[in-house]
C-alpha cells in the first residue's frame, strides 16, 4: 500500500539554439512531452515495478489532470481507492534540454484538505504486506480518518516525510527522510560533517516521533541508519556514479524498496542496504527521466567480456596486459602479495577465477568455502585488480584464448616448473612468467589449521 499526494509530473524536453530576443533566458524548442504519475503516485509506480501488487489511496480532483493522473495509474496496474480533492490537480512541469532542468512550473494553488477515505481503502490497509506513507505536503497524510488507520495497522510503515507535512505515526518502522528535510523537522542547523548532521538530528527524529528508526538518504554518500544503538549504520552506493542526469524520484525509490523488504521480513539494516542499491540503480538509469526512455538494444555486459573490452583498450593505447588464475577461495596475504607483484607487470590485470564447479572439481566436494559471487567481489575489490573473469572449465586455456594476455603469471610456488599455460600464452607471443610470493601462506593450510583449532576448541569444552 502507498498513501500520500499523487501529481501530475509532465517532461518538456528539447533543444535550446538560441536566446530570447526581448529578455535574456533560453528558448526552448519543445520536442517531446511526457507524462507520468509524480509523487505518492511515482512511488506507486516504481514499487509496481518490481513485481508486486499495489494499491494507492491518494486525492483526485475533478479535472483533466486528475482524469489524466487516473489513466496513468490505471495503465501502470495500480489499484486506486481515491479520496475526493477539492480544487484543482497539483501539476509539476519540468522544462528540460541536454538532460538538464531548465525550469519548473507548479500548477494547482494551495492545498486543500481532501475527503474521507473510502471503506474500501481502510479495508485494505488491514490487509497489506507493508505500506508506505508518501507524504508530499499536500495535506492528505492529516486526514484524521485515514492517519488513525495508518496508527493502527498491523504491517510496517515506512514514513516518507515532507517539512510541510506532519509527523509519523507513533511506532511507524522506519522514517525517510534526505539530510535538507531532516534538517527543517528537527529545526538542526547542520553544523558539522554531513555524517555528523545525519546520525545528531536522526536520533532526534526518531526519539520525538517515537519510530523504529530513521534511515537518512545523502544522495550520493548512501544513507545512514539511526536505531535504538548509539552507533549509526551508514549504507554506502555499491559504486560510484559516473554521471548524474536526474535525481527525480530517487527518494521514492529508496522508500518503496525499503517498505517491500520490511513487508518480506528482512531487517531494518538488511532493508535500507537493498533500498541505497536499488535508488543508486535508479539514478543510474536515469532516474525519472529514463522511465520511459527506450531499453538498450546492447545486453548488459558479462564479465568476460568487459575484460575483453578492457583488454581492447589497453592494447589500442600501446599498453601491456597481464592475467593470473586461481581459486582463490580464501584470500590471504600470499594471494595479495602475488596479484601486486603481477599488477606491476603490465597496464592492467585480469584474475581469471575459478566457477564454483570447476573448484569441487579440482579440490574435492567440501570445496569451495566461499562461493564463486563472493570471491569475485573481494578480487575486484582490489586495487591492483583491474577486472575479473569466472570460468567454468578445469583450466583457464579457454578463456585465455579469448582474452590473449600479453603476461601470464603465476605465484612463486611455482617457480622451476613448466606453467601448464606456457604452450598456449606462447602461441600469440605472450610470456608465462611467476613472481615471489609468501612462504607459509595457502589456503589448505588456512582451512586446515582452522578445522584444526576447532577441533581443539571441542575437546576443550567436552
Amino acid at each position: 500500500m502507498v498513501v500520500g499526494d499523487a501529481l501530475l509530473d509532465r517532461d518538456v524536453a528539447g533543444a535550446v539554439n538560441r536566446v530570447c530576443p526581448d529578455a535574456p533566458v533560453p528558448v526552448l524548442d519543445e520536442r517531446v512531452t511526457t507524462d507520468r504519475p509524480g509523487g505518492a503516485g511515482l512511488a506507486a509506480l516504481l514499487a509496481a515495478a518490481q513485481d508486486t501488487e499495489v494499491a494507492l489511496v491518494t486525492a483526485l480532483a475533478d479535472d483533466a489532470g486528475g482524469a489524466r493522473l487516473a489513466d496513468l495509474l490505471a495503465e501502470a496496474g495500480i489499484e486506486v481507492y481515491p479520496m475526493h480533492l477539492p480544487g484543482a490537480t497539483t501539476e509539476k512541469i519540468r522544462l528540460r534540454a541536454g538532460g538538464q532542468t531548465l525550469l519548473r512550473l507548479d500548477r494547482g494553488g494551495d492545498p486543500q484538505p481532501p475527503g474521507e477515505p473510502p471503506p474500501a481503502a481502510l479495508d485494505v490497509l488491514t490487509r497489506a504486506r507493508a505500506i508506505l506513507v508518501s507524504d508530499y505536503g499536500r495535506g492528505l497524510v492529516r486526514q484524521p480518518t485515514l492517519r488513525a488507520a495508518l496508527a493502527e495497522a498491523s504491517a510496517p510503515v515506512v514514513w516518507d516525510p515532507h517539512p510541510r507535512g506532519p509527523a509519523a505515526v507513533a511506532g511507524a518502522r522506519l522514517a525517510t527522510p534526505n539530510v535538507a528535510e531532516l534538517r527543517q523537522l528537527t529545526g538542526d542547523a547542520g553544523a558539522g560533517p554531513a555524517l555528523s548532521t545525519a546520525t545528531r538530528a536522526g536520533h532526534e527524529l526518531r526519539q520525538r516521533w517515537r519510530v523504529g528508526a530513521v534511515g537518512v538518504t545523502m544522495g550520493a554518500d548512501g544513507a545512514v541508519l539511526c536505531h535504538a544503538g548509539s552507533t549509526p549504520l551508514v549504507v554506502p552506493p555499491p559504486s560510484a556514479l559516473d554521471r548524474v542526469e536526474d535525481t527525480c524520484g530517487a527518494g521514492d525509490r529508496f522508500a518503496a524498496t525499503a517498505a517491500l523488504a520490511l513487508g518480506d521480513g528482512a531487517p531494518v539494516s538488511e532493508a535500507v542496504g537493498a533500498a541505497v542499491a536499488a535508488a543508486s540503480a535508479y539514478v543510474a538509469a536515469g532516474g525519472a527521466a529514463g522511465l520511459h526512455r527506450a531499453p538498450e538494444r546492447q545486453p548488459v555486459l558479462a564479465a568476460a567480456r568487459t575484460a575483453e573490452e578492457l583488454v581492447a583498450k589497453v592494447r589500442a593505447d600501446g599498453g601491456t596486459t597481464v592475467a593470473t588464475g586461481g581459486c582463490f577461495d580464501i584470500l590471504h596475504a600470499g594471494h595479495v602479495a602475488t596479484l601486486q607483484a603481477a599488477r606491476r607487470l603490465g597496464d592492467c590485470l585480469i584474475v581469471c577465477l575459478n566457477s564454483d564447479r570447476s573448484v569441487r572439481g579440482l579440490k574435492g566436494p567440501e570445496r569451495p568455502v566461499n562461493p564463486e559471487g563472493d570471491r569475485a567481489r573481494l578480487l575486484a575489490a582490489l586495487d591492483c585488480v583491474d577486472a575479473v573473469v569466472v570460468f567454468d572449465e578445469p583450466t583457464p586455456h579457454q578463456v585465455l584464448a579469448r582474452l590473449r594476455p600479453d603476461v601470464w603469471v603465476k605465484g612463486g610456488d611455482y617457480a622451476g616448473e613448466e606453467l601448464p599455460e606456457a604452450d598456449l600464452v606462447h602461441r600469440w607471443g605472450g610470456r608465462a612468467v611467476t613472481v615471489p610470493y609468501l612462504a607459509g601462506r595457502s589456503t589448505t593450510g588456512t582451512i586446515s589449521a582452522a578445522r584444526q583449532r576447532g577441533l581443539h576448541l571441542v575437546k576443550g569444552a567436552v
